[in-house]
């Protein structure tokens, strides 16, 4: 018994790669997934039939691998991708998350959503075709959502025989174009994701790749610093107030660290109030810790009464967040209602809520040429534009790119309570 104890506990405590995928219509994306799901052996027998059957049926000559991730029938049936698929595997190295994201354009907003956690976004690039639009579109997706680490997979490089030549073109057009953009980390792999060539198998038709396959890169690849860990940020999630004798006088603050170190002794802040104090404990499930950092739950004590509720954040003495109830966002809107110019919304920043008006669009952002659109103020479904906002209460916020938690926000239209936006506070 206490093999698989440890086991599990091996597997929970894991590192976890987050990552989406992006590409055109037909890149391989869905066949990609399906191949390191296989390959990896993280599929089960059963699972391989049925889709072995399925690519029978259809007359596919090929054991046709995007069936295992296209998971909606209209998907299967029209050959597409329409939602965020979630997908998870493990290798003995690591967990997985992947936020498969459709190609198409009216998609945008579903790529924004399943890339918004990701800390590697993988997109893929049609060899015959070499950079469309869609890329362009994607790369400054990854990089207005500030995901760390950005791989090229030029797929289907079984149809272009191969030639290094072609994969070296695409990657200097795609590194001209993303020069212009804020991506810490970006990588280019040639792939075939139909025959498996460096998905999770070396290939040996491309002995001139010497950077290793796929799975190897996902494996490896440092996410450690990933998160903030220099400003510290606590937003209250919970009071917790136990109602018996044995903790009779415990006030314990429950949330998730958005950023830096805690430990007990630090000197911190309340915001909004200012009030100061000092950190008495720090309890998890496990029980009491030394230290705690983004992106742990954890429970904080202060050695004084102080009134803190939700909404509030506890933060170090000496590095405050920006304290204000005017701010620049970059907006993703994601509803068929268009922004309505001095609309009213309700705004969900960590765990404040409050209320805001849209005070001014600044600019539209044309995503292909990455051109500022500024005579044309109208927002529709995809349309990602820079606007102002006036919030009721003052939010505690950093810059998105400093603190990807601390500076996002979502709008949400209180008639219908849809989310109708999500924002990157600029």
């Amino acid at each position: 018994m206490s093999d698989n104890n440890t086991e599990a506990k091996g597997y929970l405590d894991m590192e976890l790669l987050r990552f989406s995928t992006a590409g055109s219509v037909d890149d391989g994306k869905s066949t990609l997934i399906g191949r390191l799901l296989y390959d990896s052996k993280s599929i089960f027998e059963d699972q391989y039939e049925a889709i072995e059957e399925s690519s029978r049926r259809k007359g596919d000559e090929n054991v046709n691998l995007a069936l295992l991730t296209d998971g909606l029938r209209a998907e299967r049936e029209q050959g597409i991708t329409i939602d965020v698929a979630y997908r998870y595997f493990a290798t003995p190295k690591r967990k997985f998350i992947i936020a498969d994201t459709p190609g198409h354009i009216q998609y945008t907003r579903n790529m924004v959503t399943g890339a918004s956690t990701a800390n590697l976004a993988l997109i893929l690039v049609d060899a015959r075709n070499g950079v469309v639009e869609q890329t362009f579109r994607h790369t400054f997706i990854a990089s207005l959502l500030g995901i760390p680490h950005v791989v090229f997979c030029i797929n289907k490089m079984d149809l272009v025989d191969y030639s290094q030549d072609v994969y070296n073109k695409i990657k200097a057009d795609i590194e001209s174009f993303s020069a212009k953009l804020d991506v810490k980390d970006i990588r280019f792999i040639p792939i075939s994701a139909l025959k498996g060539d460096n998905v999770v198998n070396e290939s040996e038709n491309m002995a001139w790749h010497k950077g290793g396959t796929l799975l190897y890169m996902l494996e490896n690849i440092h996410i450690g610093s990933d998160h903030n860990h220099i400003d510290c940020r606590f937003p209250v999630q919970y009071v917790i107030r136990p109602q018996s004798d044995k903790f009779h006088d415990y006030r314990g603050y429950a949330g998730r660290i958005a950023g830096g170190v805690f430990k007990p002794g630090d000197d911190v802040t309340v915001l909004p109030s200012g009030f100061t104090s000092k950190i008495k404990s720090i309890d998890s499930y496990e029980g009491e810790l030394k230290e705690a950092f983004a992106p742990m739950s954890v429970t904080i004590q202060l050695e004084d009464d102080i009134d803190i509720s939700r909404g509030d954040m506890i933060v170090r003495e000496n590095n405050k967040p920006n304290i204000g109830q005017d701010v620049d966002v970059m907006l993703c809107w994601m509803n068929d209602k268009p922004l309505v110019p001095n609309g009213k919304y309700a705004i969900k920043h960590t765990t404040n809520d409050a209320r805001c008006m849209v005070k001014n669009v600044q600019y539209k952002v044309n995503v292909n040429t990455l051109h500022r659109i500024e005579d044309d103020k109208n927002i529709k479904m995809n349309d990602i534009a820079r606007v102002t906002l006036r919030t009721t209460r003052p939010l505690f916020f950093d810059r998105y790119s400093r603190n990807r938690i601390t500076g996002s926000v979502i709008l949400i239209d209180e008639a219908t309570n849809e989310t109708v936006a999500a924002g990157m506070i600029i």
